[in-house]
């Protein structure tokens, strides 16, 4: 790492969706807020953050989105009930999250598309590299993605995507990549981006997922960047200008995760997650294992 390139410190998390995907419950509650097993799938995302290394976190929310706030900050009220009980186990947990991170929020405003609210990171974000994390995405922690993440963009400049091998078939559900190896396995040089494409006009089945550590110099192709796919301003268009000339914000690079994912974004994947978070876990793994093998016996 030069004297040149700051180290990594802060992380950008865009929270201002609605949610229309799981109504009726994200009507009054911010999908975010959804619990998986016992803690909302945004906490998980700031753990990772934490655990790369990334203790500055800002928040973009939009209308709606108070309880984040109220998540992440102190509850006197219920420390002081669980403290005069006596209950140090769930007092910890809610101390946990409040303690986490450095928080800040930021409201979109408009739902002009990723790229827009990773612009509105810009003034608190400045001159240094950042991470962008998506909260649909939850990866697991014994896979530490976003540390490779910063690791290889602190070695070659420039900007780092998270990719994920996925079947033909799926590839219009993801951004894509065009790539090119590296001495690195789990490395490639991205070439090329481009949003949800046919199967057939895919340049690889390497999916782009939530994670991403982004020279600032994105901020300022944003601010030029037409709304795209969907009239919205895209981050993968906005990625390929800079894969395209490295002069401007320098490289792009991916990572090829071949870890644990939870894709809490969609409504099965959600359940299919919360039921895999519960079967590794030490205090309900055992039990719930054991009912679920008798409820897919009985059922099956």
């Amino acid at each position: 790492m030069t004297q040149s390139q700051p180290r990594i410190s802060k992380a950008v998390i865009p929270a201002a969706g609605l949610g229309t995907r799981f109504l009726p419950a994200t009507k009054a509650t911010p999908k975010e807020m959804l619990p998986v097993v016992d803690k909302p799938a945004i906490q998980y995302v700031v753990e990772e953050a934490v655990s790369a290394g990334l203790d500055d976190v800002l928040m973009i929310t939009g209308r709606n989105k108070r309880p984040l706030e109220d998540h992440f900050d102190r509850n006197y009220e219920l420390e002081s009930a669980l403290q005069k009980k006596g209950d140090a186990g769930r007092l910890a947990k809610v101390q946990e999250s409040s303690d986490l991170a450095t928080m800040h929020y930021v409201r979109q405003g408009d739902p002009k598309g990723l790229g827009h609210a990773v612009l509105c990171a810009a003034p608190h974000v400045g001159h240094e590299p950042f991470a962008v994390l998506l909260g649909d995405d939850l990866i697991d922690p014994r896979d530490p993605l976003l540390a490779r993440m910063v690791e290889v963009q602190e070695q070659h400049g420039g900007s780092v995507i998270a990719l994920m091998e996925v079947a033909p078939e799926q590839i219009h559900l993801y951004g894509c990549a065009a790539v090119e190896t590296t001495e690195d396995g789990d490395v490639v040089k991205v070439t090329g981006m481009v949003e949800k494409p046919d199967a057939a006009d895919a340049p690889s089945n390497y999916a782009i997922i939530g994670r991403y550590v982004l020279d600032p110099h994105v901020f300022d192709i944003l601010r030029k960047t037409e709304p795209g796919r969907g009239g919205e301003i895209q981050l993968t268009d906005a990625l390929q200008q800079l894969a395209q000339d490295e002069k401007v914000g320098g490289p792009v690079h991916g990572v090829v995760f071949k870890g644990r994912r939870y894709d809490t974004g969609d409504r099965g994947d959600y359940l299919r997650a919360i039921v895999r978070l519960a079967c590794e876990r030490e205090d309900l793994g055992p039990d719930f294992r054991t009912w679920l093998r008798s409820y897919v016996a009985e059922e099956m």
